[in-house]
């Protein structure tokens, strides 16, 4: 004998069901919420049958379609290759002078060189190309080794002091303390006459005594004012930028034991086109000469 019956309170009728004097009401989904839900596991298991799904030990089921976000990926960049291999090959009969002097092959250079910066050069001159201790600022006016074009083009291409390029831009300060080249008051000295010529506050005494020692080890690469020069990366002593520390302290070290950076020759690694890229964008950062 069924148990359904009308719900006094609610006037819907009960399933039938009941426990511990508890009623259930007779309330089925809507209609459309149902349909709703057939739909969704027929499309899911149409997705199942067509596109790769299901794991297995060392693949997933291929599906009827074949297609992956992998393959996917690849038609794409082969597709994105395929559009821009003409400024490619454009970019790579053309000098960085005529790809900058071409507002069409500027912007893509600028483009490229950009993402090509992100990838392979934020880990040491930061992600906008600001620098750090040791690592060179890009967007100012100090270029140890030129901020010409070509100078840029050269540096990265072949890198500075890399030992495995033969065209690496190379150049080593002496250790005059480290090596015994000079005394230690001599060093302190030489390191007063830095700071004169930074414009920050100095012994006249001693540095008095070191100008003459200046100018006998340190200006045949500096200069006779201390403003470096490009040919042998001596950086520019005249401003108040720093590759390393300016302080009295730090400039002493350097003197007694420099520090020599390294950057790797990136044309090998990333090819010629790339680094045009690369030296067209870093000049447009601002501090291109």
């Amino acid at each position: 004998m069924s148990k359904k019956k009308i719900d006094e309170i609610s006037g819907v009728e009960t399933t039938g069901h009941e426990w511990d004097g508890i009623t259930e009401l007779n309330n089925p989904l809507p209609r459309w919420w149902l349909w709703t839900m057939y739909a969704t596991i027929v499309f899911a298991i149409g997705y199942v049958i067509y596109y790769p799904a299901i794991p297995l030990i060392n693949e997933a089921t291929p599906g009827l379609s074949g297609e992956t976000n992998r393959s996917m990926l690849l038609k794409e960049m082969a597709a994105a290759k395929q559009a821009r291999a003409g400024l490619v090959a454009r970019v790579e009969n053309a000098s960085v002078d005529e790809i900058a002097g071409d507002s069409e092959l500027r912007r893509f250079a600028i483009s490229g060189g950009k993402s090509l910066f992100k990838v392979n050069c934020v880990q040491c001159h930061g992600s906008g190309a600001q620098g750090s201790p040791g690592y060179p600022n890009l967007n100012d006016d100090d270029w140890l080794w030129g901020g010409d074009l070509d100078s840029i083009y050269g540096t990265i291409a072949h890198g500075a002091r890399y030992p495995h390029s033969e065209e690496t831009r190379t150049s080593d300060m002496p250790a005059f303390g480290k090596d015994e080249l000079l005394e230690k008051d001599q060093i302190a000295n030489i390191a007063e006459h830095v700071l004169k010529i930074a414009g920050l506050e100095y012994d006249a005494a001693k540095e008095a005594k070191g100008a003459p020692l200046f100018a006998e080890n340190c200006a045949s690469c500096h200069g006779a004012e201390g403003k470096g020069n490009s040919e042998f990366g001596a950086p520019n002593l005249a401003d108040a930028l720093w590759l390393y520390d300016g302080t009295r302290k730090g400039i002493i070290a350097q003197i007694n034991s420099p520090k020599q950076g390294e950057m790797p020759a990136w044309k090998a690694r990333l090819g010629d086109v790339s680094v045009k890229q690369l030296a067209v964008y870093v000049h447009s950062l601002g501090g291109g000469q």
